[in-house]
């Protein structure tokens, strides 16, 4: 099902720099203080592409995205891109610290071309809904640049690890590119250009139905751009990252939620409601909530909540049954204690969110938000469940860990 493609991506050539100071993550999850420094760290650092800064006096001649384009026609004339010269899968091991001290781990996918299928086709599947102002930000950015920087992270499902053993036999020797993220991730790069190793991977992949972890925006993009532009080379297919969905080094993050802005919030109000629907228990501090999560429990949904004004971390407990706990969430206490419509949460209305639950505490202590709902990490097991039956999981439900880093290779269409 899944058709796989070598390609000729762009690389940074050694002119450019260190990678460390060329590349970046994601577009969605660059912060402005991280634009700043990405700026200040070289010339040729593709925030400048991906996520470039809005200066006064921008029209519609010149722009983030008219900008992006010259830059990167700048850089390939500099050669401080250079094309590879013939086609090759990519396979790209990512070795990492879980953020939280949950152990060491070692991520292994390849990069190459995907082809392009609309969700009725029963090859992609998507696990959540998107937003249209992402997808008008890079419908702007591929109109104007034909370039894509950052693949979308596809998982597809291999109990057996058939395509991560043909991986390794590709990896033996030094990888053709190595690089440490600021979160302390050791990415690794290594071309297969070799036509029977090629061959072998898309024997291996062609059975695969394809899950989107992350580049649900991009992917929506991609196949929308396709359609406007038929004509163009290339672009019946987007660059992915293909990971293992059985990987060990699979893992997601829990992403907590904030709430701020309610009228009229009544803490013991809201808490003797909560008595009425969930088994409460009262815990001293995050460390009793970590203590209960380190003992599995797959059929009950397990919420933390810590209130402004309150010493206390509160714990939620109830049978799920299929549901997921992050839809007990929104369903049972998001919308009908708080009265957070489904609206407000696609508009991010009283809702945000933030990785850590440290931070998510300080965020309530500090005045920044009236509570903190910590949560624990989907299993990908209900991520795959959901999406392959044709469902789709609240707004957030997964974060991807670690995020792949964009321009590792650079795809352009139409070359």
């Amino acid at each position: 099902m899944a058709r796989v493609f070598p390609f000729q991506p762009y690389r940074y050539s050694a002119e450019a720099g260190r990678l460390e100071d060329l590349l970046t993550q994601p577009y969605d999850k660059i912060t402005p203080e991280m634009q700043a420094r990405y700026l200040g760290l070289s010339p040729y650092n593709l925030v400048r592409v991906e996520l470039g800064p809005v200066l006064p006096g921008d029209d519609e001649s010149n722009n983030v995205y008219t900008r992006a384009a010259a830059y990167l026609r700048e850089w390939i004339e500099r050669g401080v891109l250079v094309r590879e010269s013939r086609p090759a899968l990519f396979a790209c091991y990512q070795e990492f610290d879980m953020p939280e001290g949950e152990g060491r781990f070692l991520r292994k996918g390849f990069i190459g071309l995907g082809a392009l299928e609309d969700y009725g086709a029963g090859v992609v599947y998507r696990h959540e809904q998107t937003l249209s102002a992402p997808k008008q930000d890079r419908m702007e950015l591929l109109e104007r640049t034909r370039t894509v920087c950052g693949p979308i992270f596809m998982l597809y499902p291999d109990p057996e690890g058939r395509v991560e053993k043909l991986l390794d036999e590709a990896c033996q020797g030094p990888p053709v590119a190595e690089v440490r993220d600021e979160y302390g991730a050791l990415h690794r790069l290594w071309r297969i250009a070799e036509p029977e190793r090629i061959a072998a991977i898309q024997r291996a992949m062609a059975d695969k139905k394809l899950l989107i972890a992350d580049g649900h925006h991009r992917y929506e993009t991609a196949l929308t751009f396709w359609k406007r532009h038929p004509e163009l080379p290339g672009a019946d297919k987007a660059m992915m990252m293909f990971v293992n969905l059985y990987s060990p080094g699979l893992k997601i993050l829990a992403t907590h939620r904030l709430v701020a802005g309610l009228a009229n919030f009544d803490r013991a109000a809201l808490l003797a409601r909560l008595r009425e629907h969930f088994a409460l228990r009262e815990l001293e501090s995050l460390e009793q909530l970590r203590a209960v999560w380190s003992q599995p429990e797959p059929s009950r949904a397990r919420i933390g909540l810590k209130l402004a004004g309150d010493s206390k971390v509160y714990l939620l407990q109830k049978e799920r049954g299929e549901r997921l706990t992050l839809e007990i969430l929104h369903a049972e206490i998001f919308r009908d204690l708080l009265g957070i419509s489904e609206a407000d949460v696609r508009e991010q209305r009283f809702i945000r969110y933030v990785r850590g639950m440290e931070p998510a505490v300080a965020a309530v202590e500090r005045g920044e938000a009236q509570m903190a709902w910590l949560v624990e990490p989907v299993a990908i097991e209900d991520v795959a469940r959901i999406a392959f039956s044709g469902g789709v999981m609240p707004q957030k439900s997964t974060d991807f860990y670690p995020k792949l880093l964009s321009g590792l290779t650079i795809y352009r269409l139409g070359e």
